[in-house]
């Protein structure tokens, strides 16, 4: 027992020096207090640094604490900062007209494949930037909740915070966005420690195993997101824990469907399609 305990130390003081490694919070150049104190809370959250700017460019910044890259805060917004990569800025793109179109009243074909309907519990297994959880999120309503975990650190340092600040200037879509529980870590993990039957409706979208190369909104997501494919575990598990559907988003002929068992909603001609596995739990 005692063993077993040191491990477990071990391996949340191993964990707790990788982000350490991959991040630091700082702000604009002339933040607010507000800020700062968003800032500060944050990073004693994550676990971080919170390095004040003084007039340090951001790139020093990082270089000074030896990190890969900063998660730097201003008013009604975060951006992801590194040397290697384009400046990463939480905004729902496409997502948000999608969810303007949701609160006239229309359909949307994610939530139609998923059989979504108020009240749901919905676990986003690939949060990404959040664009498929806030759709999630509004259909559900605030008799709902919606959970999405990623298991990118950086990724996830810049959800956590966007979807709690970012303002778009529709009170539906910012109180959706806040109404979203980010948990970091990598789907399966999560998936093991669910009961049976605890969740209505699970969704994967594991879009950096084959992108589609012409999205640029996501363009600089590509180096910080897990490529990997879904592989069987993952499924089983989520046929043990949800009640309603599974569904999976994969480019229009993948093979991902027959291989994991999903039958195909087709819509059109876009270039995604969702397939869904429908549960039987007895309720």
């Amino acid at each position: 027992m005692l063993q077993d305990w040191e491990n477990r130390e071990e391996e949340k003081q191993m964990m707790l020096r990788e982000k350490q490694a991959e991040l630091l919070v700082t702000t604009g150049d002339s933040p607010s207090d507000e800020v700062v104190e968003r800032a500060k809370l944050l990073a004693a959250e994550l676990g971080v640094l919170y390095a004040p700017r003084r007039g340090i460019s951001v790139a020093k910044l990082i270089a000074a604490h030896r990190v890969r890259q900063a998660l730097v805060l201003v008013q009604g917004g975060v951006r992801l900062i590194g040397p290697k990569q384009s400046p990463m800025i939480f905004h729902p793109s496409m997502g948000f007209i999608r969810a303007k179109r949701v609160l006239k009243g229309e359909a949307d074909p994610m939530l139609t494949a998923a059989r979504l309907a108020p009240g749901d519990t919905v676990l986003d297994c690939t949060a990404g930037l959040g664009t498929d959880s806030l759709l999630f999120s509004i259909g559900t309503g605030s008799s709902g909740q919606v959970t999405a975990v990623e298991s990118s650190f950086p990724v996830y340092a810049l959800i956590k915070d966007g979807m709690r600040h970012y303002r778009s200037g529709n009170a539906a879509v910012d109180r959706a966005f806040s109404d979203i529980d980010v948990r970091y870590g990598h789907h399966l993990d999560y998936l093991r420690s669910l009961p049976n039957r605890s969740v209505d409706i699970i969704y994967f979208d594991p879009m950096f195993r084959d992108p589609l190369l012409d999205s640029s909104a996501i363009g600089p997501l590509r180096g910080l997101a897990n490529p990997d494919a879904l592989n069987e575990e993952s499924i089983a598990h989520a046929k043990r824990v949800a009640r309603k559907t599974i569904v999976l988003k994969e480019k229009r002929g993948s093979g991902e469907f027959a291989r994991l068992g999903f039958r195909v909603e087709q819509r059109g001609t876009t270039k995604t399609v969702y397939g869904v596995i429908d549960i039987d739990s007895g309720i």
